[in-house]
């Protein structure tokens, strides 16, 4: 993080000349009056300061991981185990995620015996390991911001500390970082491109092949880390194409094709293996989400969202003071515009996709660090370049951006960390174990059971699992983005034939799986719910019938506790059939 460039004052009236140079080259030449670079172990202060404050906020979650990261988890497994890309033995290729590169570091985990192994110091490795994991993507997140300030600002480590602050305090960047899903990798991948086009920009570097080349992999990399992750192809290409102000084409249009080559040269071959392997371009995950042309209407709402939690007059305070840092002479506006570039395209990202149901802007992760980074960066930078006054004001301006945003944000957080999205537990408890209990008690030999929730159910049922929610059932996920809600229930009732049903709520209603119909179809109720949904078992799987009354009578009692208790603990070590390490209530 040492590396940076010598300062260079602007000499009076040799602005316009200077502007020609940066352009032609890709150098930056306005930097700040001072001696040089701050200390390296100031900005490691500032990363080791901004990591602890991410982490300390983060332990308030507790063991919480949403149980869609255990899909990837199960996938892990089965890959490790020599299984390939299925969700539990037996069954076909599908591709029930979408986040290769995520699922590639959870499998090099559990390959060296860190992940889905056992307990460290009573917390199990299946959520100690992603947690490390999303804290040392913040570190490497913060140690990308101080590379990148180190060749702009003087007070590099004032920039790291400010991002580390906002980051912190930011609920959505910390909860997602911590779930287990991908979204520390996408936010370092962003950040850390952002830093390599800063530190080109100020080395005069950015036509060269060094930069091209790892510009376009690290959008591979994203793009492999969520699907949406594949818009930050366009970032270098377009800072080629604005910072252009004459001077030869030639080079730019070589450094491009460079830039789009590294990324769309392996992301093809990737394309042509997936399409061999599940014979669909997009992860199963896609279909079954159905998203939508997207439209203005849906853009402005989305973003308009994000924008009001994180705080409107923070959101204004942190604009001005970046189009300020964009518009003013003697500020090092390419470099900005090299994280402001990756910025804007991840929040167009967010903006077009469909609301996610887990809620705290998932979707958002990488927007939080890009204007944290652009943010800390233009206030330093104004500061530095400033007198006494315009320091203060800058100084003001940043208190009050952390102060309304936090303020903004401090209902949501509360509220997150009472009743986080779907615990992992939960599922493990509510499903998986609950339904084990249903085959064990109705002597069920090679069952099988159609739900929603699906993580933990795969790592510790004994059953056959079909997914409700079409991740990792082509059919379904076919049938759900037409609408097909009748043709969903014919392909489970005649094809899929399951031994136990369960669906509630949303589910219930969204695929008609309620008591007439499955009554109809010759399931019984193990344990019904208020909507007309529940726990069902067809009526030909039970060769003991008078074990029906004792059974249902446990799950009247089983199932609340699942929902009271389950949330929070569900064994040191999950494993398929097997019990959770705390007491089970027997009629």
């Amino acid at each position: 993080m040492s590396g940076t460039t010598t300062p260079v004052p602007e000499i009076p009236g040799q602005s316009a000349r200077a502007d020609s140079t940066a352009a032609d080259t890709g150098t930056d030449t306005n930097a700040p009056k001072n001696t040089g670079p701050a200390p390296w172990w100031a900005d490691a202060a500032a990363v080791v300061g901004g990591g602890a404050l991410i982490a300390l906020h983060g332990s308030r979650l507790g063991q919480w991981v949403v149980d869609d990261a255990a899909i990837t988890f199960a996938y892990a497994r089965s890959i490790d185990e020599g299984l390939g890309p299925v969700q539990q033995a037996g069954a076909a290729p599908v591709e029930g995620y979408s986040n290769p590169a995520w699922l590639a570091l959870l499998v090099a985990g559990r390959r060296l015996g860190l992940f889905d192994h056992r307990a460290v110091f009573g917390v199990p490795d299946l959520i100690l390991y992603p947690k490390a994991l999303g804290l040392l993507c913040a570190l490497g997140i913060l140690a990308a911001v101080a590379c990148a300030a180190r060749c702009l600002v003087a007070r590099s480590w004032l920039v790291t500390a400010a991002a580390g602050v906002l980051l912190g305090a930011n609920v959505s960047f910390v909860a997602w970082t911590f779930s287990g899903l991908e979204n520390p990798l996408y936010a370092l991948v962003a950040t850390v491109l952002a830093a390599v086009l800063v530190r080109a920009v100020a080395a005069g570097n950015l036509l060269g092949r060094g930069p091209a080349a790892a510009a376009g992999l690290l959008a591979l990399v994203a793009a492999l880390t969520r699907p949406d992750g594949a818009v930050l192809a366009g970032v270098y290409p377009l800072l080629l194409l604005l910072t252009m102000r004459g001077g030869p084409v030639g080079p730019r249009v070589r450094a491009a094709a460079l830039g789009t080559a590294a990324f769309a040269v392996p992301y093809a071959l990737f394309l042509g293996w997936r399409l061999a392997v599940f014979g669909r371009l997009v992860p199963n995950t896609a279909v079954a989400k159905a998203q939508e042309v997207p439209d203005a209407e849906l853009f402005s709402r989305t973003t308009g969202d994000l924008l009001t939690f994180a705080g409107w007059p923070a959101v204004l305070v942190a604009t001005a003071l970046v189009a300020i840092a964009l518009t003013r002479r003697g500020m090092p506006r390419t470099a900005l515009a090299a994280v402001v570039l990756p910025l804007a395209l991840t929040l167009c990202a967010y903006g077009v996709l469909e609301p996610d149901w887990m809620g705290m802007h998932r979707f958002a992760t990488p927007v939080w660090p890009l204007g944290a980074l652009a943010l800390a960066l233009a206030a330093v930078g104004l500061a530095e370049r400033g007198g006494p006054r315009p320091r203060a004001a800058v100084a003001v301006a940043l208190s009050a951006t952390l102060l309304l945003s936090w303020s903004a944000q401090r209902e949501a957080a509360a509220e997150f960390r009472a009743k986080p999205t779907l615990p992992m537990c939960l599922v493990v408890n509510r499903d998986g174990v609950v339904f084990n209990e249903y085959a064990d008690r109705l002597g069920v030999k090679d069952g099988s059971v159609l739900l929603p929730s699906l993580g933990g159910t795969l790592l510790t049922s004994g059953l056959k699992v079909y997914d409700l929610a079409g991740l990792t059932e082509p059919r379904i996920a076919d049938a759900l983005a037409a609408g097909d809600a009748e043709g969903l229930r014919t392909y489970a009732f005649r094809e899929l034939r399951p031994t136990f049903v369960h669906a509630v709520g949303v589910w219930a209603d969204k695929t008609g799986m309620k008591a007439p119909r499955l009554t109809a179809e010759g399931y019984l109720p193990l344990y019904r719910t208020a909507d007309g949904g529940g726990d069902w078992v067809r009526a030909d799987a039970v060769r003991h019938p008078e074990r029906l009354g004792p059974l249902r009578a446990w799950a009247d009692r089983a199932v609340p506790a699942a929902y009271e208790s389950g949330r929070h603990r569900c064994g040191d070590v999950l494993r398929p059939g097997q019990s959770i390490d705390r007491p089970i209530d027997h009629p």
